[in-house]
């Protein structure tokens, strides 16, 4: 059975201006977590950065009504994991067909899948009757 040691819940309209504020809380959680001073540093650009780019897509590809719509993300801390999942209504995408960029083409955009699949340790993504789900997980000890 898993221990939970820290459950935050953040539900914020799809909206590009929230993305400040959902990636400074991520930041403030993982100066909580147990690790090196240097490594709570690191671990908190890595967050914000991996959540940033997760809610972007989340809020990109959602539905073209998508007024209303909100994106929730949970960030746990379950004994030596923390887990990132952000949960949407959009249109969904197959997180294997999602190419690595072309480092020497690079364009402003398509980099975000990237980016948290070499930040985290595991990346899942699925979609369930309640909407889509990106489950990211970094291994903390």
């Amino acid at each position: 059975m898993s221990e939970v040691m820290m459950n935050v819940d953040i539900v914020v309209p799809n909206q590009t201006r929230y993305l400040r504020l959902v990636g400074n809380i991520a930041e403030q959680v993982a100066r909580e977590v147990d690790v090196t001073d240097r490594d709570r540093e690191t671990l908190a650009y890595h967050l914000n950065l991996v959540l940033t780019e997760a809610m972007a897509n989340a809020i990109e590809y959602s539905r073209p009504d998508g007024d209303g719509e909100t994106v929730k993300v949970c960030l746990s801390i379950e004994n030596c994991d923390l887990w990132i999942r952000v949960f949407d209504n959009g249109q969904g995408f197959d997180l294997n067909a999602v190419p690595t960029p072309d480092f020497d083409n690079l364009t402003e955009r398509g980099r975000g899948i990237f980016f948290i699949r070499s930040l985290m340790d595991s990346v899942e993504y699925r979609r369930t009757d309640a909407g889509n789900v990106l489950e990211m997980r970094k291994h903390l000890h």
